[in-house]
C-alpha cells in the first residue's frame, strides 16, 4: 500500500500556482465558485466578468499540467432576467483562444434531484463537466472505468440478426456504425459521457460540495496510481480525500481558511487510517 502526498494550501491559486514547475499535474479537477453564487464565502463574481476573473486562473492551470494531463471543469449557467447568461459558452471561447482544446464534454445527472419549477423553466438536474487539453495525446484508462453490461445485453446479444454479425453503418447517413457482435461474452461495457450520480447529502461543511463519486471518475480514467492531482478550488477537500484513497498525489488550494482547516482535517485522518490498513496489511503478510 502507497503513502502519498496531500498537500492543502490557503491562497488564490492565482498566485499559490506560481511556486509550481511547468508541467508538473497529470490532472486539475475542480468545480470553482459559478457566476454569482457564494457571495458571502466567495465574493460572488458577476457572469459579466467571470471570464475576465477566471482566464488568468486557467493560464496558470495550461502551464502546470502536463502535455499528457487532463483538466475538467464541473460548471453550470445562471439565470439572469429569464434567460440563462452565455458567460459559460464565454468561457469556453476564451479557454480555446488561451490554448486550451476543448475535447469533451460530460453531463453529471444528479439522479437524486428534488423538483422545483419557476414561471419559465424547471429545476436543473444537470451540470457540465468540460474536459480540456493541451494536446490531443493525453492519458486516458477507459478501462478503468467500465460498466457492467446491464439487463439489455441478456435479450438484444441472445438472437443476432444479419446486421448484428457486421459493422452496420446507420441508415440515416450519419456515418457513426455499430457490430454488436463485439459484445457476446462480455459483462462490462464502456460508460457514456452521461454520468449519472447522486449529489452529496452527507457533507454540510460545504455548502456546493459535490460527491465523491464525481472526482473520483475522472481520477480514475485519466491517471494512474502516484500520478498528481490538483484542485485550485478545493472547498473542504473532497478532490484532494478521494486522491489519497486511491493512491494519488494531490494538491487542493482554496482562499477561504475555514474550509482550508476542514479539508487538512479530513485528509490527515484520512491518512491516520491508510497508515492503520497499511501496518495491518503488513503484518498480515508477513506472517
Amino acid at each position: 500500500m502507497r503513502t502519498v502526498e496531500c498537500i492543502i494550501k490557503n491562497g488564490d491559486c492565482l498566485t499559490v500556482l506560481q511556486d509550481y514547475p511547468e508541467n508538473f499535474f497529470d490532472l486539475i479537477v475542480t468545480s470553482p465558485p459559478y457566476a454569482d453564487c457564494r457571495a458571502k464565502s466567495y465574493g460572488g463574481i458577476s457572469p459579466d466578468a467571470y471570464v475576465e476573473w477566471f482566464l488568468p486562473r486557467s493560464e496558470q492551470f495550461l502551464r502546470v499540467l502536463k502535455p499528457t494531463g487532463t483538466f475538467i471543469l464541473n460548471i453550470k449557467e445562471k439565470v439572469v432576467n429569464g434567460e440563462r447568461h452565455i458567460y459559460v459558452i464565454e468561457l469556453v471561447l476564451g479557454l480555446r483562444q488561451q490554448g486550451w482544446l476543448w475535447t469533451e464534454e460530460f453531463v453529471w445527472h444528479k439522479k437524486n434531484c428534488h423538483p422545483g419549477k419557476w414561471p419559465n423553466r424547471f429545476r436543473d438536474a444537470w451540470e457540465r463537466c468540460l474536459q480540456f487539453n493541451k494536446t490531443r495525446q493525453f492519458n486516458m484508462y477507459q478501462e478503468a472505468v467500465m460498466v457492467p453490461m446491464g439487463n439489455w445485453a441478456k435479450t438484444r446479444l441472445k438472437h443476432l440478426g444479419a446486421n448484428d454479425v457486421i459493422r452496420f453503418n446507420s441508415q440515416v447517413g450519419s456515418g457513426f456504425g455499430k457490430n454488436i457482435a463485439n459484445w457476446v461474452g462480455r459483462d462490462k461495457a464502456f460508460p457514456s459521457n452521461v454520468l449519472h450520480l447522486a449529489t452529496e447529502t452527507g457533507n454540510r461543511s460545504h455548502s456546493a460540495t459535490f460527491p465523491r463519486s464525481l472526482p473520483e471518475w475522472f481520477i480514475k480514467l485519466f491517471t494512474k496510481e502516484d500520478g498528481w492531482i490538483l484542485d485550485p478550488f478545493v472547498g473542504c477537500g473532497t478532490s484532494c480525500e478521494v486522491a489519497q484513497q486511491l493512491g494519488r498525489n494531490s494538491v487542493g488550494i482554496d482562499i477561504m481558511k475555514e474550509y482550508v482547516s476542514i479539508a487538512q482535517e479530513k485528509v490527515s485522518a484520512k491518512q491516520m487510517l491508510l497508515c492503520e490498513k497499511k501496518v495491518h496489511y503488513d503484518a498480515n503478510h508477513k506472517r
